[in-house]
């Protein structure tokens, strides 16, 4: 989750946010296993598919406050935490994607973000810079992609249960394509801020 700079980090690895964060790290192999069964002739297990999902919504929330709260926020926290949300992403673009639930285009346009972030890393590293930080839009992003994913999911069906799972998805998923895209470039304009300022510098 979103953290204040002024906060102290800490070096230590065992502290209960950390461990919730490598919790849900496990749970996306789970995930991606769970809601790729039909697949390959095993059962539909969508329910327990959207359970986990649900679990890591929970844990992905209570790892940021309780990191605030008793003041354990961590070096690598920071890391474990954008990393597992881009990894349920990912996992879930994969399954949704191979199910014909989510349409191939909208997958390409959410992984061509993901690639924009992975060089504007790669030209901060470059530059002795840490990755950037997550920012409030950033999450709000990933809150409301990670609201479509089990609603998209839950339209797999028939019904009128599915029926307003696939409005209310598509609406979360246009949402969180969009703000996903925002934060994106806002990274982009802080990338070239730090790489204008250093070239003024030399």
């Amino acid at each position: 989750m979103e953290v204040q700079e002024t906060r102290v980090q800490t070096d230590r690895v065992l502290t209960i946010p950390n461990i919730l964060s490598m919790a849900r790290l496990v749970g996306v192999p789970l995930f991606l296993w769970l809601i790729l069964r039909p697949e390959f002739g095993g059962p539909k297990s969508d329910g327990w598919a959207l359970l986990v999902l649900a679990l890591s919504g929970i844990s992905d929330y209570l790892d940021g406050k309780l990191a605030r709260r008793w003041n354990q926020i961590s070096s690598l926290g920071r890391l474990l935490d954008p990393a597992a949300d881009r990894l349920y992403i990912l996992s879930t673009l994969v399954g949704l994607t191979w199910r014909e639930i989510l349409p191939l285009w909208l997958t390409a346009v959410l992984l061509a973000r993901e690639l924009v972030l992975l060089v504007m890393v790669g030209i901060l590293r470059r530059h002795g810079y840490p990755p950037p930080q997550v920012n409030f839009l950033g999450k709000a992003a990933t809150f409301n992609l990670m609201y479509a994913f089990p609603l998209l999911l839950l339209s797999d069906g028939s019904g009128w249960i599915s029926s307003l799972a696939a409005v209310f998805g598509w609406a979360f998923a246009g949402w969180g394509t969009t703000l996903y895209w925002w934060a994106g470039v806002l990274y982009v304009v802080q990338v070239r801020r730090l790489v204008r300022a250093d070239a003024v510098a030399e």
